[in-house]
C-alpha cells in the first residue's frame, strides 16, 4: 500500500477518532487517504491554533489522542501556540505536519524550514519520517510517549515523496503497560510524617483530574478529614461541597487558602505541577514539610525539597496510603483552621449572588449564575485574562474535568475552539466558555467552524474593551497601566454573520434567564456581558492585608 494509507491504518489502530487541522498541497496523500477512514473524522478548522487547542481538550477530557495538522511552513508555525499550550497543560496530542519533497531538504527552497528544531522545545518527542518501513514503529512510539505521564505532544513530520512511496510494512497492535508503583518502605515513610503531623493539608495538582486518582483522593479524605485545595486545573479532583473542599490556591496575591498552607505543618502534594503555582508563592521560607506524590520525581527548586518522595501511579499511591488509614486507629489532627477558612469561602462565594445592577455585572454574580446554570457534568471553559482569575477563585466543580482552564503555558485564545472540541466529546452536556473580549478575537473565525459542526454551545464573552489582566497588574504593581484599551465589533452584527444566536446582558438580575435561553439554543449563541473590572483591584488589595490570623 501506499505509505500515506499505512499511517492512517496505524492511526486507526491506536484508536484514534478526531484529526483537526488545515491541510495543505504537502498534505495531500495523506488527505486523501485520510478520507477513507471509517474511523477517523477529519475537523477542518478555520486556523491551525484552533484546531491545536481542539485536539489538547479532546485530551483532557478522554484522556486519549487526538491528532492536529498543518501543512509545512506557515502552516506549522501558526500549530506551535497550541501545541505548547497542549504539552503544559499535559494533554496527549498527536501533531501531523507535511513537509517538502526530501530532495529539496538540504537546500534553500520555498517554505522549507526545520519544523522537527522548531517543535523540539514545545514537545515530548519529534521526528521526521524518512522511510515508510518505519510508519508503524513510529506511530506506536509517538503514542505511547504521548499518553505516557505526564502526558503531552509528540510531533510527526511526513515529507510528500515518502506520503507516496510504496510499502509492504504493517501496522503494531497496540500493548499496553501498568504505570510502575511507589515503593511499600517509602509509602510508610509518608505515612509516619503524616501521622506525627497537626495540620496537614493536601495540595491537589494536574495529575489528580485522572479519575482513578479523584476517586481514591476523594476516599483518602474522607476517612482523615484533611482538607484539600485544588490549583486551576486540578478542580473537580473532590466535590465542591465536601466539608474537606478548600477550593483553589493559584494567585499571585494572598488568598484564604494560601493562608492555610501558612499554618500547616506537612504539605502533601498530589501531581503537582510547578507551572501552576511556583512553591516560592507559598513556601518562601523554604521550611515546610513536604511530601510529594507524581507520577515523576520532583522538579528540582530551592522552595520544593520534600523530605519525601512517592515517585509512581498517583492512584495506587492514594490506595496505598488509603489501606494504611483503614489499619490505624486514633488518626487526629487540628483541622479548625481549614474549616474556618471554608466558612469564610463560602461566605465569599456568595456575596454578590443576589446583585441587581444595571450597565457592568460583578465577575462574582457572573460566575455565580453559571454554577446555577450548569450541573454536575457540565463543562465550563475559560479563555485566559482576568476572567481566569475570578474563574479559579470563583468557580468550583463537582467532578474532575468539569472546568478547563489553560494554567502551563496560559494562551488568550483558547476557549471557543475548546467548547468546539468538548461538545463533540460531549453532545448532551450544556458546555459554557468564557472568555474577554481580546482572548476571543484571537480566533473568532472558529465560530465559522461552530456553525458548521451545529456545535451546541455557548460562549460568553466578558466586555471591558482592553486587556484587563495586563492593566490589572500594572495597576497593582505601579499604580497606573500603559495603553491596553481597544474597540470592538458591533456583537449582535458578528453572531449574525455567522449565524449564531446573541443576546447582550448588562441587567445582573437578567443573567440566569439569558444563560438557560442560550443554552435551549439548538446552535452555538454568543452572550456578551459588560463586566465590572474594578472588583480587580478591590480584591487583590483586600487580599494583600490577609495574615496569618484571618484564615
Amino acid at each position: 500500500m501506499k505509505a500515506s494509507d499505512l499511517m492512517v491504518r496505524c492511526l486507526e489502530t491506536e484508536g484514534i477518532e478526531y484529526i483537526f487541522g488545515v491541510p495543505g498541497e504537502e498534505n495531500a496523500d495523506f488527505m486523501l487517504s485520510l478520507q477513507e477512514s471509517k474511523q477517523i473524522r477529519f475537523v477542518l478548522t478555520r486556523h491551525e491554533q484552533g484546531a491545536a487547542f481542539m485536539a489538547e481538550t479532546y485530551g483532557r477530557l478522554t484522556g486519549q489522542v487526538a491528532g492536529c495538522l498543518g501543512t509545512l511552513g506557515p502552516g506549522a508555525t501558526n500549530l506551535i501556540t497550541g501545541v505548547a499550550n497542549a504539552n503544559m497543560d499535559r494533554a496527549p496530542l498527536l501533531v501531523l505536519t507535511g513537509q517538502g519533497a526530501t530532495q529539496r531538504l538540504h537546500k534553500e527552497s520555498h517554505q522549507i524550514m526545520d519544523v522537527v528544531e522548531m517543535f523540539d522545545p514545545v514537545t515530548k518527542w519529534t521526528t521526521s519520517i524518512r522511510h515508510a518501513d518505519t510508519i508503524p514503529e513510529i506511530i506506536r512510539k509517538a503514542v505511547r510517549i504521548a499518553r505516557t505521564e505526564k502526558p503531552g505532544a509528540v510531533h510527526l513530520e511526513l515529507p510528500e515523496d515518502i506520503a507516496a512511496h510504496d510499502t509492504h510494512a504493517v501496522e503494531m497492535t497496540p500493548v499496553r503497560f501498568r504505570r510502575p508503583v511507589a515503593d511499600d518502605k517509602i509509602v510508610d515513610l509518608a505515612f509516619e510524617l503524616l501521622t506525627a503531623a497537626e495540620r496537614p493539608v493536601i495540595v491537589a495538582g494536574n495529575g489528580c483530574i485522572r479519575r482513578r486518582a479523584s476517586k481514591q483522593l476523594r476516599i483518602f479524605c474522607e476517612r482523615t478529614g484533611i482538607g484539600v485545595m485544588s490549583t486551576f486545573m486540578a478542580k473537580g479532583a473532590v466535590d465542591r461541597n465536601a466539608e474537606h473542599c478548600l477550593f483553589t490556591i493559584g494567585l499571585a496575591s494572598k488568598d484564604l487558602p494560601s493562608v492555610v498552607i501558612d499554618q500547616a505543618d506537612l504539605v502533601v502534594t498530589l501531581g503537582f505541577d510547578m507551572v501552576e503555582y511556583p512553591p516560592r508563592l507559598w513556601n518562601p521560607h523554604k521550611d515546610k514539610k513536604i511530601i510529594h506524590a507524581d507520577f515523576l520525581p520532583a522538579e528540582i527548586d530551592e522552595h520544593y525539597h520534600p523530605q519525601v518522595e512517592l515517585v509512581g501511579d498517583l492512584a495506587h499511591t492514594l490506595w496505598m496510603l488509603n489501606e494504611r488509614v483503614s489499619g490505624c486507629s486514633g488518626l487526629s489532627f487540628d483541622l479548625k483552621g481549614q474549616s474556618d477558612m471554608r466558612s469564610a469561602m463560602l461566605a465569599e462565594l456568595a456575596n454578590h449572588s443576589e446583585d441587581d445592577t444595571q450597565g457592568k455585572i460583578r465577575p462574582q454574580k457572573v460566575l455565580w449564575d453559571a454554577r446555577e446554570a450548569l450541573g454536575r457534568e457540565d463543562l465550563l471553559i475559560s479563555d485566559v485574562g482576568a476572567h481566569k482569575m475570578w474563574i479559579a477563585r470563583h468557580y468550583h466543580c463537582d467532578e474532575p474535568n468539569t472546568c478547563l482552564i489553560p494554567n502551563g503555558f496560559c494562551s488568550m485564545g483558547f476557549a471557543l475552539p475548546s467548547a468546539i472540541a468538548a461538545s463533540l466529546v460531549y453532545p448532551k452536556k450544556r458546555i459554557l466558555a468564557i472568555a474577554g473580549d481580546g482572548g476571543f478575537l484571537m480566533n473568532v473565525q472558529e465560530m465559522e467552524t461552530a456553525k458548521r459542526l451545529h456545535s451546541r454551545i455557548v460562549v460568553m464573552v466578558w466586555e471591558d474593551m482592553g486587556y484587563g489582566l495586563i492593566s490589572w497588574k500594572q495597576d497593582q504593581e505601579f499604580g497606573r497601566h500603559t495603553e491596553l484599551g481597544f474597540s470592538n465589533p458591533d456583537w449582535r452584527k458578528l453572531a449574525d454573520s455567522f449565524g449564531w444566536h446573541c443576546a447582550i446582558v448588562n441587567h445582573s438580575g437578567a443573567l440566569r434567564k439569558a444563560l438557560d435561553e442560550a443554552f435551549d439554543n439548538p446552535g452555538p449563541s454568543l452572550l456578551v456581558v459588560p463586566i465590572d473590572y474594578d472588583e480587580n483591584l478591590k480584591l487583590t488589595q483586600r487580599l494583600g492585608r490577609l495574615t496569618q490570623t484571618e484564615a
